[in-house]
């Protein structure tokens, strides 16, 4: 008993505590907005089955996060055989009938297994993020050779074109994120910095004019052209339009949480529960949770920084540019300043899956900065 005692209290006393209490005090703090949200009744697709599937995948999640914290990050990340085929089957299995479009959504992003529904591609990160680091680590003085820059690039565009065949544009783009800030941090020659400037002009004239499909389009032309937000004001415009609406209707401190007049926005649980939180508790609400967000996001590459070896740095920028590009553009999108792309806001959007792939996330941070500066292992001994 003395034993396990011992073994639990030098466990916690090495754990990154305060990366814990960030995400354990961001969880409660985004259940709680759930919890308003479904007891002000302001739309009839939030339902209690929200905050409470928050709540639960919150719980989940911070157990899944301090049993991966004690384990080596580099005996997880040397799994890739196992998790990367097993993610990667997953999403596959969205192209079956398995694989379900919700109602309003252009992607299908969704596996309905009958008694729940789960969404692939936020598994398919963390497994990029693992491999990615894993592969980019194995080929760190090497990687700016034509050969090995090919195939982390290959590595790159598997995960991001399966995506982005299922509709998910945003969530591609995530993926493309990801590959961008961890080949950069790997050490990437200038010279494919400067090829890559020169070839996005000509990548986006062809994204554009050939792989777009015309909504798709809108979406961005309606952030500039007042004239096409005044023809879809009741169409693709609309929910951004009254997300702006709601956002603004806050003032400094909000209505409150306890009830009063809210104005109804399409998917104001999910993406566009930002407008939500500047409906209720204002601009004061709003740079709360920019504060919280980027304050995550600072701790996450401070870890990064004291990471001992590449690998553990590798993975610790994965999960910043995850959480950072989730969190501006999502604000971007209720600001109105980037297009609605399904992109949901760190910790405080509707979804299970996500939240308990975030906190999973978070444990691979944990298990950089546990394993950093001590040879005591939990359930894995390093050899010296």
């Amino acid at each position: 008993m003395k034993f396990i005692l011992l073994k639990i209290k030098t466990y916690f006393g090495k754990l990154d505590k305060i990366l814990v209490l960030m995400c354990v005090g961001i969880g409660a703090f985004a259940i709680f907005i759930q919890y308003t949200l479904y007891k002000n009744e302001i739309s009839d697709a939030v339902t209690s089955s929200q905050y409470k599937t928050q709540l639960v995948a919150c719980i989940i999640g911070l157990v899944l996060a301090l049993i991966i914290a004690a384990i080596n990050y580099k005996f997880i990340s040397k799994l890739w055989y196992i998790y990367g085929p097993l993610a990667l089957g997953l999403t596959f299995l969205l192209f079956t009938p398995l694989g379900l479009q919700r109602e309003g959504a252009d992607d299908i992003g969704w596996i309905d297994f009958g008694f729940i529904t789960f969404q692939p591609s936020e598994v398919l990160k963390l497994a990029f993020i693992l491999s990615f680091a894993y592969h980019l680590s194995k080929v760190e003085d090497r990687m700016n050779e034509p050969i090995h820059f090919i195939m982390l690039c290959i590595h790159g565009a598997v995960p991001t074109l399966i995506i982005r065949e299922t509709g998910d544009d945003g969530s591609a783009m995530v993926f493309l994120f990801i590959f961008i800030c961890m080949m950069f941090a790997a050490g990437l020659s200038w010279k494919y910095m400067v090829l890559i400037a020169a070839a996005i002009p000509p990548l986006l004239y062809v994204l554009w004019n050939y792989l777009m499909q015309p909504h798709q389009q809108k979406r961005f032309q309606v952030l500039w052209d007042t004239q096409m937000q005044q023809e879809e004001a009741l169409g693709i415009y609309l929910q951004q339009r009254l997300g702006k609406i709601a956002l603004g209707s806050g003032g400094l401190s909000g209505r409150g949480l306890s009830g009063g007049e809210y104005i109804y926005v399409p998917e104001i649980h999910n993406d566009f529960i930002f407008s939500y939180i500047g409906m209720t508790m204002g601009l004061l609400g709003c740079l709360a949770v920019i504060v919280l967000l980027a304050a995550l996001c600072l701790k996450v590459l401070s870890n990064a920084s004291s990471a001992k070896d590449t690998l553990g740095r590798l993975i610790c920028i994965g999960v910043f540019a995850l959480v950072l590009f989730h969190s501006v553009i999502n604000i971007g999108m209720v600001l109105g300043v980037a297009p609605v792309i399904g992109i949901p806001l760190p910790f405080f959007s509707a979804g299970g899956t996500s939240l308990m792939c975030l906190f999973v996330a978070f444990g691979l941070v944990l298990s950089v900065s546990y394993h950093n500066s001590t040879k005591y292992r939990m359930f894995y001994t390093e050899k010296e």
